[in-house]
């Protein structure tokens, strides 16, 4: 039996007894003894190291500081394209154009009614909330050169980026103001290369859009450069880019008609999510030096967010494109050559997929995107 002594409370000679009796001790030594065996290291069995080897190739799963959550959305944004050809059929091509050429008949009848028209409308406020309806019926007038938003409820709208007002920046928690701010402005200039700039309408490379989009997200750069570069049905550039053959159509003039809006609100990633749903109006004459004037319409709906630099593995300042869809009226269904081409009433539709289902109105703003049939689906105006 050992010899254990305890100190006293005065801390001056030891006692002559012990405190801990003697079976507690032994049982506490031989408890310790097992407790080292078991948490000593164990050679791994055979099983456990083909697991760890396995593991080993597979990726980390996400969290902090490994980037946005890239296996949820498979390294790419959703995207989704719906195109909807004009309404009319070849049989209809001569009461086609002498409603939109009225030219045609002497004395242009609606002419000075389709200027006046222009002259005396007014813009519209800017959209703050979704619509609930489509706009309202407008009176039939013919588009020229001189006005080729006549009979179109886009004549109301803003000009081209002016109808791009982003709302006042809020703090979002812990989020500052500077951060949203610089979604939003990064969202914006995605919009206005992407669909207003003259040049990349006319089929130029829309650097200044790519240029805001985080190239650490995979493989968004190359489909989109793929897609620009050898566009085909997989790969269409006109899911984020409106664009037209410049040696088949021309802009009508200088403006593109907007309306949309633009809401933020805390992301996913931890940073700030930007919404963003507008319609374009592009008016365009043939090459052909016909004066005819028709008109395409666009509508854009796209989530970017611009995650937290401290948290996620990013490139400050950039944006993550989240999901991306396109509306497209008045543009033949089945060309995939990276442009938008136009119907004009006095030519027969080009492609061979031919309209069909009921037709849909382009500028009805109320309606979800990709709304409607599968297919070559009608529009109703343009």
């Amino acid at each position: 039996m050992s010899d254990r002594r305890s100190e006293n409370s005065s801390g001056d000679e030891p006692s002559s007894s012990s405190s801990i009796p003697d079976e507690v001790w032994e049982r506490f030594i031989r408890d310790s003894e097992r407790d080292i065996r078991k948490s000593a290291p164990k050679e791994p069995s055979a099983r456990a190291r083909q697991v760890a080897e396995r593991l080993k190739g597979q990726p980390e799963p996400a969290g902090w500081r490994t980037g946005p959550a890239w296996q949820e959305m498979n390294g790419r944004a959703a995207r989704r394209r719906k195109v909807w050809a004009v309404i009319g059929l070849p049989v209809a091509v001569a009461v086609a154009v002498v409603a939109m050429r009225p030219s045609l008949i002497p004395g242009d009848p609606f002419g000075s009614a389709a200027a006046h028209t222009d002259s005396a409308a007014s813009r519209l406020p800017d959209e703050t909330a979704a619509p609930t309806a489509p706009p309202s019926a407008v009176a039939a007038r013919t588009p020229t050169l001189a006005h080729p938003f006549a009979g179109s409820p886009a004549l109301r709208w803003a000009d081209g980026e002016a109808g791009i007002v982003l709302p006042k920046a809020t703090a979002l928690g812990s989020i500052p103001k500077d951060r949203v701010e610089l979604a939003l402005q990064q969202t914006k200039k995605l919009l206005v290369d992407a669909n207003l700039n003259p040049e990349v309408v006319a089929g130029a490379h829309p650097d200044a859009a790519l240029a805001v989009l985080d190239p650490k997200q995979p493989r968004m750069l190359e489909e989109l450069d793929t897609a620009l570069r050898h566009p085909s049905k997989a790969h269409d550039p006109l899911s984020l880019f409106s664009r037209f053959d410049p040696e088949d159509v021309m802009p009508a003039g200088k403006v593109v008609k907007t309306r949309g809006r633009i809401t933020f609100a805390r992301g996913k990633f931890e940073g700030v999510a930007v919404h963003a749903d507008y319609t374009f109006v592009y008016p365009v004459v043939p090459v052909d030096g016909s004066g005819e004037v028709t008109r395409t319409i666009v509508r854009r709906v796209i989530d970017t967010e611009l995650p937290d630099p401290a948290r996620y593995q990013v490139t400050p300042g950039r944006l993550t494109l989240v999901s991306y869809n396109e509306d497209a009226g008045n543009s033949a269904c089945d060309i995939d050559d990276g442009f938008l081409h136009p119907q004009f009433p006095s030519q027969a539709p080009t492609g061979s997929a031919a309209p069909s289902g009921p037709s849909v109105d382009p500028y009805d703003r109320s309606r979800k995107i990709g709304d409607g049939p599968e297919g070559c689906g009608r529009v109703s105006r343009t």
